[in-house]
């Protein structure tokens, strides 16, 4: 009687893919740009703050501090995946709303109109990613 690890031997992408390390990998990589940014923002705090000043955002030090957590606790709980759900969903509701307070491409002149647009095309990449990881987390 054939098992599925035995199974997955003969086929290495599946015996890559069913490998513990390699959901670990999948979700430290795909959170990355969170818990970076996260990072650099509570590594250099006063430049976040000056980013979140840039982008109209007040009180900054507030808004610093809720990005900080949002973004190392939402790739935590995916990265460790506990909670999973929560983190994605953290994650996607906080991309989603960059978009409106960051990256309003409607506003603009080319070609940073053209730029942003692009930014935002792959945020909307991002929120589909953590849609199906939230999604997957529940089966």
């Amino acid at each position: 009687m054939a098992t599925s690890q035995t199974s997955s031997f003969g086929n290495p992408v599946a015996a890559l893919t069913g490998a513990t390390w390699f959901g670990y990998l999948a979700r430290t990589v795909l959170t990355f740009m969170f818990w970076a940014s996260g990072l650099a923002k509570l590594i250099d705090f006063n430049a976040g703050v000056a980013e979140m000043a840039h982008f109209g955002l007040e009180p900054a030090v507030a808004f610093n501090v809720a990005t900080i957590i949002t973004q190392l606790a939402g790739s935590i709980l995916i990265i460790l995946n506990r909670w999973t759900w929560l983190g994605a969903g953290a994650l996607a509701v906080f991309t989603a709303l960059t978009i409106p307070l960051v990256h309003h491409f409607w506003t603009m002149e080319e070609p940073f109109k053209t730029i942003e647009f692009y930014v935002v095309m792959e945020h909307i990449t991002v929120i589909g990613a953590l849609m199906v990881v939230a999604w997957k987390a529940r089966t």
